[in-house]
């Protein structure tokens, strides 16, 4: 009696080794077919470490300059049309009586005639040039304000409050206007004439932390401005406040009465938003689109995968036929092509995996970053690499299982 023919079997062991050596028959193709998904897992890392670096600066951002600003508005013209200016003249004074704040003063855009120029010779003088035409803005700030402003100097120094008290006709220019009037040195004591009136230049400003608007304006004397030009108009001036880390909110409240305990209602501070519900809305939004471009990436590697597979599979059809012949059923080669495409995914995503990283490492040296990436996310992308090699191998796959043996054997 002839023995029953006993179906053949393929262990997991054999399957990774035939996998493997499909390889490495062809390593160029397969470090080709491999790159789409090492750049689709490398992006995935290298965006998502970057949101999380990106964010982690933010929150320092937020820490230190949001979440320690008040603005004080003028708003006395909504409840009495003749109340006139709501911020006293010595407001600054008034305010250091208030704990909690490092610098505040009073600033508002001086309302000059139309036309009057701002320039580095006086109107008319024939000398040279006679500024801009009235282009550039001119801020009166006190000295509290222009300190509150948290400003670096290129050159010179800040006016101080004897300035403010004597009326002293002293300017400091922002970056932009210096750039545009060509006063490059302090050493020839430049006078940037407003309209007819001088004013020494005592200092220029490189940077400031708030209010960048302000590299582009002459900042004079709060005092010296109202003499010459008269108080601000209604709603046109502010209060800006430098509050101590965690007592802005605290500030905002004590302000308006501190300054006008007669009619608080004149004055309305603004206090800085919620730092935590801020920063969770941008690292949201930061998170969703990063993460969009990291699944754009991972789709294109996935495609590139299941064409380079889908060719192969047409390439050994040969091969498979004499497989099929020699007893592997359906189930054999279909395995053996899906874990191809798997290590290939795999050895993807770990090379990915280490680029993203190092591309997270080096972005964050270059910036003077402190680099942040999440372990879930260094353990989710080689995981991520293989089943993107899975699911590309599905199809290759299949149309490899299909092949009938004795087709394949006559091409």
């Amino acid at each position: 009696m002839t023995p029953p023919v006993r179906a053949t079997r393929l262990s997991a062991r054999d399957t990774l080794s035939e996998a493997l050596a499909g390889i490495l028959r062809r390593p160029g193709r397969a470090v080709l077919t491999a790159l789409g998904t090492v750049l689709g897992v490398g992006s995935f890392v290298a965006v998502l470490g970057l949101t999380a670096t990106l964010s982690s600066q933010i929150d320092g951002r937020f820490n230190v300059l949001t979440a320690t600003e008040v603005t004080v508005q003028d708003v006395a013209a909504e409840h009495d049309e003749f109340a006139g200016p709501a911020f006293p003249a010595d407001a600054e004074q008034r305010l250091r009586q208030v704990a909690g704040i490092a610098h505040a003063g009073v600033l508002w855009t001086v309302r000059l005639d139309p036309g009057t120029p701002v320039g580095a010779l006086p109107t008319g003088s024939g000398g040279g040039a006679t500024g801009d035409g009235g282009g550039t803005a001119v801020v009166a700030a006190s000295p509290g304000a222009v300190a509150a402003l948290t400003p670096t100097l290129r050159q010179g120094r800040l006016y101080d409050e004897f300035a403010e008290r004597t009326h002293q006709r002293v300017a400091v220019l922002g970056s932009g206007v210096a750039d545009r009037l060509g006063i490059t040195t302090l050493a020839t004591r430049p006078v940037v004439h407003i309209g007819q009136e001088p004013f020494t230049v005592a200092g220029i400003i490189a940077d400031v932390e708030r209010r960048p608007e302000h590299l582009l304006s002459v900042l004079v004397p709060r005092a010296t401005a109202e003499e010459l030009w008269g108080p601000p108009g209604p709603a046109s001036a502010s209060l800006l406040i430098d509050t101590e880390l965690g007592a802005a909110r605290q500030v905002a409240g004590l302000v308006p009465l501190a300054l006008r305990p007669d009619h608080p209602e004149y004055l309305k501070a603004v206090p800085p938003p919620d730092p935590r519900a801020l920063r969770s809305g941008v690292t949201s939004d930061l998170s969703a689109l990063f993460l969009l471009l990291a699944g754009i990436c991972l789709v294109i590697g996935a495609v590139g995968i299941a064409n380079t597979t889908l060719v192969a599979v047409l390439e050994r059809t040969g091969e498979i036929g004499l497989r099929r012949a020699l007893g592997a059923r359906g189930r054999h080669v279909w395995a053996q092509f899906l874990t191809e495409s798997a290590a290939l995914g795999a050895l993807g995503g770990l090379v990915g995996t280490s680029l993203g990283e190092l591309t997270v490492v080096g972005v964050s040296l270059v910036r003077d970053w402190t680099p942040v990436i999440h372990p879930a996310t260094v353990a989710a992308a080689p995981l991520a690499g293989l089943l993107t090699g899975l699911l590309a191998g599905l199809h290759p796959a299949w149309r490899a299982a299909r092949v009938e043996p004795a087709e394949a054997l006559r091409r």
